[in-house]
């Protein structure tokens, strides 16, 4: 049975690329030249000391040589580049070795599909060992799966002072890139929906090559009057619902964190009420001495008192220390009173000295809130 209420989760740039590639069989085959010219690309591969070049159209690639990493090597590169007509419209790309930059696979909910650079931004620093301003980083879409409601992705990122120090090295020796991308990582074509780019966006060229765009711009405004009309509404309604998925998404982060909050400020309360009616239980430190002295005899003496965890631990000497254990007993604040060491005579006084320790019983109820 046909279900009306069911979301349209139109992925409209993949149809636009699907009828680009259609519409493009019907080019004449000078057009269709010029945008395989278009295709080709120079790829500067830099290494420790070194600069590797190849030159690649489609499935051919060309090693064009390894140049020493100074002004030498970059002119040299020049004069290869200035003697072939193809490298004037080739795109110049500069690819990261292993050891300048590293990647990351990971799995989003399909709501954040439209905003993965805004929602990488918020967190990179969860994600990776570093923040936004110590890196640059660009996302390669790997399968956007609607049936699951993922979204995987492949997060490349380098360190920003590496390459800001690769970039000044180039425009100093006025080689200017228009794409940046990571060798395990690479990119197979612009138009591929998983294209990505390192470059920052505050160091990429503006340039509008009309005599090689003007024909498939002309078809491109053909098919876009003519879906416009069906597709807009459509498009912006997604666009709204992706919007509005990430926003309740933020929300529920900021929610669970008041939750997390909440329970440690409650934890935090319990274990103040639990030290507080221990304290309420526990007879005074004034009515302690204050029982002891007047159970032990003035012949006794305490060299030693500690009071922990409603224990009581001293030492002295007496004439008679056994008979300190049945003066305790008989005490409503003491329990459980024995020696902790084996009672002992001094040699001086001739006394016996003597170490015990006795429980505190705790207060009752009436006698705790007073």
């Amino acid at each position: 049975m046909l279900n009306l209420d069911a979301n349209i989760d139109l992925d409209v740039k993949n149809f636009f690329r699907w009828w680009g590639s259609e519409l493009s069989h019907l080019l004449p085959e000078e057009i269709k030249k010029i945008l395989d010219q278009q295709q080709s690309k120079l790829i500067l591969r830099p290494h420790a000391s070194t600069f590797s070049l190849t030159y690649e159209v489609g499935e051919a690639r060309e090693n064009l040589g390894e140049f020493s990493r100074d002004a030498a090597g970059v002119e040299a590169i020049k004069k290869i580049l200035a003697k072939d007509a193809r490298y004037e419209k080739t795109q110049f790309i500069v690819r990261l070795a292993p050891s300048d930059a590293i990647s990351k696979e990971l799995t989003f909910p399909i709501a954040a599909a439209e905003n993965l650079q805004q929602v990488i931004a918020y967190e990179i620093d969860r994600l990776t060992p570093f923040n936004k301003d110590q890196v640059y980083f660009s996302v390669k879409l790997v399968e956007k799966n609607k049936q699951a409601g993922i979204v995987r992705l492949i997060l490349v990122l380098t360190p920003r002072d590496k390459l800001d120090a690769l970039l000044d090295e180039l425009t100093a020796l006025t080689l200017h890139p228009s794409l940046i991308d990571y060798e395990p990582v690479s990119n197979q074509a612009k138009s591929d929906a998983s294209h990505y780019n390192l470059l920052p966006a505050h160091r990429r060229e503006n340039k509008i090559p009309w005599h090689s765009y003007v024909h498939g711009g002309l078809a491109a405004l053909f098919f876009l009057l003519l879906s416009v009309a069906m597709v807009l509404p459509i498009w912006l309604e997604s666009r709204a619902v992706a919007a509005l998925r990430y926003d309740i998404a933020v929300i529920e982060k900021q929610a669970r964190a008041v939750e997390n909050i909440q329970a440690e400020i409650d934890a935090v309360i319990a274990r103040a009420q639990q030290l507080i009616t221990k304290k309420q239980q526990s007879p005074a430190i004034v009515d302690i001495l204050n029982t002891l002295s007047e159970l032990i005899k003035d012949d006794t003496w305490l060299n030693y008192l500690r009071f922990n965890e409603g224990r009581l631990q001293f030492q002295g000497q007496s004439p008679a220390a056994s008979a300190l254990i049945s003066k305790l007993e008989e005490s409503e604040l003491f329990a459980n009173a024995r020696f902790v060491s084996p009672v002992t005579r001094d040699r001086l006084s001739g006394l016996e000295r003597f170490q015990l320790s006795v429980d505190i019983k705790p207060r009752s109820g009436d006698d705790a809130t007073r």
